[in-house]
């Protein structure tokens, strides 16, 4: 009984695979802002042109996420994981062969045609390998992949550049594709690809009990966007990752300009905030499957407080530093639990996964610009912080009022109907 109990906490071996390709997906995603000069050189092309390589992977991730996740919604998920990591490693082949810059950025789009639907439909496949009540941790650990990328993608890049050329890195990142390729193929188990899914949670906590659901076509999976709970998740996932990136897309400019750090101190500033990122997602991953909706709720206000004490002591060295770690650990920490709520109240419904990928790309997008927006009107460079700190508000303010209907649901089953007088 006791050995029975004891694997049941051991990470299985697919979803192992899974983390493997979020790591893969992640340090595509992040290694190329070490690598753009060199890219820039080789191919004589502006720095504007090369920024390309990032917007350009950004915009395909938000088409990706909702157009191939609803393509394949009746297809074995274990399979399109496996196809999405085929185009995975097609794509960063092509960017490590690219004999121009064209091919470069068809390589780039076809890497990032993945991204969302993999994140998406693996959130699922990774709920199905644990035991119920720990769904939210196997998304967490999934994840675990992406923010481990995000410490080390871009110093990576740089290093990898440095030593071997730009293109060495991109055949690292296909050899890792081609690892966990071969995991997912071998380790996670066909039975997930006729639909296996979390049966739709009361919000308390991700401990319903997870059932086969049958495949889902397209009329189905749109059907379950009717619901209220979905849109207002996707509206706190959105606002949440544009608080969080509202204020980090200019928090290079925050460290050097405000706060007197050099700009060869701003690696190891980021690296903080990566390991934050990791922490979070495991916290929150962990709470969420005890009270999700207490834990987004809490995670979304602790972003919100951070932001705004960075923004009156980033002048602070120390003060910065403690704050970054915090702005990524607050920041991260609702991820696992607004996906699984997501897809709880779409019923299963993977194309809701999708749309959640889709939700944070456009809140990075809305984030920067308004950061932006502040820095042009002459705010000075700690006011994408302030800007942050306003966003992340209206996120908890969102998250408030989609939790209140799953907490009045929780009483009434604890203590029967209110009797109406």
């Amino acid at each position: 009984m006791h050995e029975r109990a004891a694997g049941t906490r051991r990470v299985p071996a697919g979803l192992v695979a899974l983390a493997v390709g979020g790591f893969g997906i992640g340090l595509t995603e992040f290694l190329i802002a070490g690598l753009l000069p060199q890219v820039a050189a080789d191919f004589r092309v502006s720095e504007a042109a090369a920024g390309w390589l990032i917007s350009g992977y950004a915009l395909s991730v938000a088409v990706g996420a909702i157009v191939l996740t609803a393509a394949t919604a009746r297809l074995p998920r274990k399979w399109v994981l496996v196809a999405l990591v085929v185009l995975f490693v097609v794509g960063n082949l092509l960017s490590a062969v690219a004999p121009s810059y064209r091919v470069m950025l068809l390589g780039r789009i076809v890497a990032a045609l993945c991204h969302g639907s993999f994140f998406g439909i693996g959130s699922l496949v990774a709920r199905s390998l644990v035991a119920p009540g720990r769904g939210t941790r196997a998304v967490a650990v999934m994840f675990a992949g992406l923010t481990v990328a995000n410490v080390l993608g871009v110093p990576f890049g740089a290093l990898v550049g440095e030593r071997w050329g730009w293109r060495a890195a991109f055949w690292a990142v296909t050899a890792i594709g081609l690892v966990a390729l071969a995991g997912i193929a071998a380790y996670v188990p066909g039975g997930v690809g006729t639909g296996t899914g979390a049966a739709a949670g009361s919000g308390a906590g991700d401990t319903a009990p997870i059932r086969p659901a049958p495949p889902m076509g397209l009329r189905t999976q749109i059907g379950a966007f009717r619901s209220g709970q979905v849109w207002l998740t996707l509206a706190a996932t959105a606002l949440g990752y544009g608080g969080m990136f509202g204020a980090f897309s200019y928090i290079a400019y925050t460290f050097t300009e405000v706060g007197g750090f050099s700009s060869a101190d701003v690696p190891w500033l980021l690296m903080v905030y990566g390991v934050g990122l990791v922490v979070g997602n495991l916290l929150g991953g962990r709470a969420a499957d005890h009270d999700r909706d207490r834990t987004l709720v809490l995670a979304l206000t602790g972003l919100t407080v951070t932001l705004t004490l960075f923004g009156l002591l980033a002048a602070d060295a120390t003060a910065s530093v403690l704050l970054v770690f915090l702005m990524g650990l607050f920041g991260f920490a609702a991820v696992p639990g607004m996906i699984t709520r997501v897809t709880d109240h779409a019923q299963g419904a993977v194309l809701a996964a999708g749309a959640n990928v889709s939700a944070s790309n456009l809140g990075n997008a809305l984030g920067a610009w308004a950061g932006g927006l502040a820095i042009t009107a002459g705010l000075g460079y700690a006011a994408p912080l302030y800007v942050g700190a306003a966003i992340a508000l209206t996120s908890v303010a969102v998250m408030m009022v989609a939790a209140r209907p799953a907490r009045r649901a929780e009483r009434e089953e604890e203590h029967g109907p209110a009797v109406r007088r």
